[in-house]
Parts: C-alpha cells; sequence; structure tokens
C-alpha cells in the first residue's frame, strides 16, 4: 500500500526536492495534500503533475485564484485556505506522513498537529523545535508520533546514532555540527556592514530561500540548529558543538566517549536526507549524484570565529536563559533578517537587533502554543522597535 504524503510548504527548495524524490516511487508514495504561501502558478502544476485531494493557499486572494485555475485546467482538487487548514492535512486521518517544510514560525502549529495526532514527521522546520521546545517533544512523546530530522545536518547525527536512546548519555562525548561558513567565511569583519542583500543570497553549496540563505550568512542557522539538536536528541547545551567545512561533505559527525567519531557524508543535495527521512529504516534512491571519492578536493576544518559570526553563540546563552527565550531569539532573528532583506537594516546590524531583543524580554509561563504565539508576537514588536533604532 502506498505511503500518503502532505507536503507543507510545497513550492519551497525542501518542498520542491521532496516532490522529486516522491516521483522517483510513485509505486510508495502518493500526495495526499500540499500547502504553499503565495506561488499560484507552480502549486497549479505541482497539482496537475501530483493529483493532491487537497492544496491550501495562505490568503484568501491566492486561494481564489487558484482555485479558479483548477477548475479551467479540468483538475479534481480542492482549494482551501483558513485558519486552520493547515492543522487540517497535517493531522487527516488518511495521512501517513507530513513533510513539514513550511519556513518560520507559521509552520508550529501545523507540526504540532500532526504530533498529536500521532503521525511520521518529516521535520524540516526548525522554528518547531527553537520556538516549541520542551512542548512540541512533550506533544511528540504522548501520541507517539515519529520524528525524523530532515536539515542535513541533523539528519547526519541521527544516521550516526546509536538505535538505543537509552545509550547515548553514556556513550556519546559531543555532536559536531558542521558549517559551510557561508559566503562571507573568509571576509573581513570589519567590513560587514557593506554587504547587500544579493551577496548575502549567494550560497557557495545549496540554493535555498532568501530568508535561510541570509541565515547561513549569518550563521543564525547553525545557532538555529544548536538549539534544534538539544531538543532532538535530548542532549546538554555543552555537548553540542559547530566546526566550519565549507566543502560540505561531511554532514556532521557524532564522537563517542572512546574518542571515536563516526560521519555522515555524501553530495550537497537535500534530497538524500529527504529520502532518508522518507524510507527510515529503508534506503532508497534520492536522485542526488554519488560522492565520487576519486574527484574529491581536500575536506578542511575550521573553528568558527566569534567576531564574524557573533549570532553563533546567542544559541547556548538562549539555551541556558528561561524558558522561551529561544522563541524570542528565532522572532527577533525573522524580524531583523526581513528588514536587512528590505534594505532597512544593514548586514551587521542583524545581531545587534537579536541581542537588543533577548535584553528586553524575560520570559514567563510558557504552559500553550498560546503562550508561545502571545511570546512571539511580543519578541517580534520589541524586535521592530529595536531595527526602527538601527535603520539605514
Amino acid at each position: 500500500m502506498k505511503q500518503k504524503i502532505t507536503v507543507l510548504g510545497s513550492t519551497g527548495s525542501i518542498g520542491t526536492n521532496t516532490l522529486d524524490v516522491v516521483a522517483r516511487h510513485r509505486d510508495q508514495y502518493e500526495i495526499f495534500a500540499l500547502s504553499a504561501a503565495t506561488q499560484v502558478d507552480l502549486m497549479l502544476r505541482q497539482c496537475a503533475e501530483f493529483s493532491p485531494r487537497f492544496a491550501v493557499m495562505a490568503s484568501r486572494p491566492h486561494a481564489q485564484l487558484l482555485a479558479e485555475k483548477i477548475k479551467q485546467n479540468g483538475l479534481a482538487t480542492q482549494v482551501l485556505q483558513a485558519q486552520d487548514a493547515l492543522e487540517k492535512i497535517a493531522s487527516h486521518p488518511e495521512v501517513d506522513a507530513v513533510m513539514a517544510a513550511i519556513v518560520g514560525a507559521a509552520g508550529l502549529a501545523p507540526c504540532l498537529a500532526a504530533a498529536q495526532a500521532g503521525k511520521r514527521l518529516l521535520l524540516a522546520n526548525k522554528e518547531a523545535l527553537v520556538v516549541g521546545g520542551a512542548l512540541f517533544m512533550d506533544t511528540v512523546r504522548r501520541n507517539g508520533a515519529t520524528l525524523l530530522p530532515i536539515d542535513s545536518e541533523h539528519s547526519a547525527i541521527f544516521q550516526c546514532l546509536p538505535e538505543d536512546r537509552t545509550s547515548w548519555a553514556r556513550r556519546v562525548d559531543s555532536l559536531l555540527l558542521t558549517a559551510s561558513g557561508g559566503p562571507f567565511r573568509q571576509r573581513d569583519p570589519a567590513t560587514l556592514s557593506e554587504i547587500t542583500p544579493e551577496q548575502a543570497c549567494a550560497h557557495p553549496n545549496f540554493s535555498m530561500g532568501r530568508k535561510i540563505s541570509v541565515d547561513s550568512a549569518t550563521m543564525m542557522n547553525k545557532a538555529l540548529e544548536v538549539i534544534e539538536a538539544r531538543w532532538l536528541f535530548d542532549m546538554p547545551p555543552e555537548k553540542i558543538k559547530v566546526v566550519i567545512h565549507p566543502q560540505q561533505i561531511v554532514h556532521s559527525m557524532v564522537q563517542f566517549t572512546d574518542a571515536s567519531v563516526l560521519a555522515q557524508l555524501g553530495t550537497p543535495d537535500m534530497r538524500v536526507p529527504i529520502a532518508c527521512g522518507l524510507a527510515w529504516p529503508e534506503r532508497i534512491a534520492s536522485g542526488a549524484p554519488v560522492l565520487d571519492f576519486a574527484k574529491l578536493a581536500a575536506l578542511t576544518f575550521e573553528e568558527a570565529d566569534a567576531r564574524r559570526f557573533p549570532g553563533l553563540h546567542l544559541s547556548w546563552q538562549a539555551l541556558q536563559a528561561a524558558e522561551g527565550t529561544t522563541t524570542v531569539l528565532n522572532a527577533a532573528n525573522e524580524v531583523a533578517v526581513a528588514a536587512f532583506l528590505e534594505r532597512r537594516l544593514s548586514f551587521d546590524r542583524i545581531h545587534a537587533v537579536n541581542l537588543q531583543t533577548l535584553e528586553s524580554l524575560v520570559p514567563s509561563d510558557i504552559h500553550s502554543l498560546g503562550d508561545l504565539m502571545s511570546l512571539d508576537a511580543q519578541a517580534r514588536a520589541a524586535a521592530q522597535d529595536a531595527a526602527r533604532r538601527w535603520c539605514l
């Protein structure tokens, strides 16, 4: 029997790569539902190719436009637009697995809905753990959901760790997250204020969305991944480390108490961790080229420069602070990056906005999704104020 898949964020990089893998294995998977924000024409093409039962658009105008085009093309997909539409397609009884690839805090509610429904959840949304943390993992455990990481670094660690989770505390010395260092790894920190959005979005190894590309350039993506790893693997923050690895062939590593290290290697292609998550514990062809060791250049590793990447170190600080501090950090960063992309904030001031927002809010009494969303809104307002102070 085919597995029925919901893809949240189907028009983004992770979503389109997921559909590419699914298309290679139509005998094993079928698309039940898709969701997107604004890309109506791409969603229409995806509906024509995969015939999902549902397609969700983020706004009513985009949903209406898609519905008109669906009808014009004689397709049977039902278009939805409602506050709870994402939760509906993530928790639907017929769905076997959910690819959670919506960027930002907006992805938290459908991720929780999938976890509450006990789904196999392929997690590419960092914010579910960065914002949700303890609440999200408790929901996964209580409802028997299966959580599989899709970020290449966390997928690598997942593949390297022993299957027996109860042995991790005594066997694992540290988790080593690798990072490309982004396009400014060797740039003089004194010149960071001159960086343009176009330069920041030119990632050396991956084609990604603009927000994620900027996060890679500031290394805030790695700060969020540190927080994510803490919750995914129930690992103390001090056991999580970051290593710069420009070639991105070694996707991450696990160092054990006997000083041995296991690493997961592969070409930098997101279809590899996606295929791993879809098929686990089996393996299927991803469509990515195989690693040719004879043609590999030298693999190099460096320490992360705190002057060039000050945002990276906010992750450990946030994890050691009051519960909810990571929610504040994530919200502040989304606001700061948006201001940079709109040319209202210089690149080097992204960290200043994040830091100022963290200093202005002390979270308390986090017990529910509503509490987290309220804190998220407060943090965004504080970050907007901070961004205005630093604006160009």
